[in-house]
């Protein structure tokens, strides 16, 4: 069988992985550093998504890693199958979370009010730009996963 880059045990999936980590971390670190994103509930959301797919891209860049370095992806159809659930679940989360996130920063900045002080909405906005890139990166691995599984 053909070895279709981006599935799991590939480089291209440990690429992919480590960059939905990456952004997903950025995204928190925009969020979360010195300042309230307590204050509405879509920032709450985006930093509980954006801590489960960090969580999530870790732990299966560990897998991917192990795959990598012995030279033999894993290819159980139970185990794609769970990582294709996983990615969906996580990657349509993302998308709201990054979203909804948008929408509020958007309606903050418009709305006249003295919440944005400073670089503050602009951050948010940042935290959601970088949440986008995380779901761009988890749905596309949920595809090179879910394309290779009829084949198993």
């Amino acid at each position: 069988m053909d070895e279709l880059p981006g599935t799991m045990g590939t480089s291209a999936s440990l690429a992919l992985r480590l960059g939905q980590a990456a952004f997903s971390v950025a995204s928190l670190l925009f969020m979360c550093l010195d300042i309230p994103f307590y204050s509405f509930t879509s920032f709450c959301l985006l930093v509980t998504v954006m801590g489960l797919v960090m969580a999530w891209s870790l732990t299966l860049a560990m897998v991917d890693a192990f795959s990598v370095i012995i030279k033999r992806p894993s290819r159980q159809p139970g185990l794609i199958s769970l990582v294709v659930l996983g990615d969906w679940v996580l990657s349509f989360l993302s998308l709201a979370a990054s979203c909804s996130t948008a929408s509020v920063a958007d309606w903050l900045i418009h709305s006249h009010r003295s919440i944005c002080e400073g670089n503050l909405c602009t951050r948010y906005q940042f935290s959601a730009a970088m949440a986008l890139l995380s779901w761009f990166l988890t749905f596309a691995s949920s595809l090179f996963n879910l394309w290779i599984l009829p084949s198993l």
